[in-house]
């Protein structure tokens, strides 16, 4: 459910406009964020091409919901559009997941093919709550941040290991570190009073919040490469006419073409300011990334357990996809 002032806030944006006409799209990230740039783009184009009967707002940085409530806020109704990273819905449904599972794929082709794989079971449990997928964009692979160097999962046992999603909790624990349910907004205070030591995730992440503030060490791992997906309340798509439902499905291609183009760009641009602010970047040792792949292949056998014929389907498509 949505906080109240959430809710008194999304009611007074909404009063008196027509909802075809003015949508409120909330999302989890900064303006700085590639992928709120990208629904900025995708946003202007649509009320570029409906001549203003469709306008957009975005609100960025869950300055409107919360992260882990804009689902739940579009299934509802109360905002008709929003962006979420994929993984957050993890507990609703095992294909959630797909994108989290460490060194299934970590290169942007082999994650196109995933996503590829994956698209027809997220859309299909997207549609019985009520949502429609719109696009998606993915983050660069996913690394290390740490206090101290890691050479083996040994450095880091014990330690407060930001968590994201169900999946990565899973591997917090598998890492034998406490997993800490952290947003992004929050991970520099998280770190500053000692709520956690360590994390796994994007050089775009680590930029925004200025990473070099509390750690020293970026290990690129490469573990995975998730992703954002934007989806739209069904009876609110519904209600718009055939020519402006088009103009928004045209702009969602264009978002998601642009995002996989300028997500690899962005990736390393990102990793070369870690370096320029003065944290140590540098590839796995041969045991960490052993360890780290053993992980993967316990989460990926946990993953297809979780519900067989979802999730086998996924892997199949996607190993057709890889050609094996």
């Amino acid at each position: 459910m949505l906080k109240t002032t959430s809710a008194i806030l999304i009611a007074g944006l909404m009063s008196g406009t027509s909802f075809a006409a003015k949508w409120h799209m909330p999302t989890p990230y900064g303006d700085g964020n590639l992928q709120t740039q990208i629904a900025y783009s995708f946003v202007k184009e649509v009320k570029e091409n409906t001549e203003g009967a469709l306008d957009i707002t975005v609100h960025s940085g869950g300055s409107l919901v919360k992260h882990t409530e804009i689902p739940r806020s579009i299934k509802t109704g109360q905002v008709q559009i929003g962006e979420v990273f994929l993984g957050i819905l993890g507990n609703e449904s095992p294909v959630f997941k797909h994108d989290n599972i460490p060194f299934l794929a970590t290169s942007f082709d082999d994650a196109k093919k995933l996503w590829k794989a994956a698209k027809p079971e997220i859309a299909k449990h997207l549609d019985k709550n009520g949502m429609m997928l719109l696009y998606t964009v993915a983050w660069p692979a996913q690394s290390l941040y740490s206090k101290q160097a890691v050479n083996s999962l040994a450095d880091l046992e014990g330690q407060k290991m930001r968590a994201y999603s169900p999946t990565q909790s899973r591997l917090a624990d598998l890492m034998h570190t406490t997993p800490m349910t952290i947003q992004t907004p929050d991970i520099p205070q998280a770190f500053s009073t000692g709520i956690i030591q360590a994390m796994i995730t994007s050089p775009s992440t680590g930029v925004d919040s200025q990473a070099w503030d509390y750690v020293n060490y970026y290990t690129d791992v490469k573990a995975w490469i998730p992703k954002n997906v934007v989806v739209v309340n069904k009876r609110a798509f519904r209600r718009l006419d055939k020519a402006t439902q088009q103009i928004v499905l045209d702009a969602a291609k264009h978002a998601e073409a642009a995002g996989w183009t300028q997500i690899a760009a962005r990736a390393a641009k990102d990793k070369a300011t870690l370096v320029e602010q003065g944290m140590t970047v540098s590839d796995p040792s041969p045991q960490l990334l052993k360890e780290l792949q053993a992980i993967g292949q316990t989460m990926a056998e946990e993953w297809k357990a979780e519900a067989p014929k979802e999730v086998g389907s996924i892997l199949t498509r996607y190993h057709q996809e890889l050609g094996q």
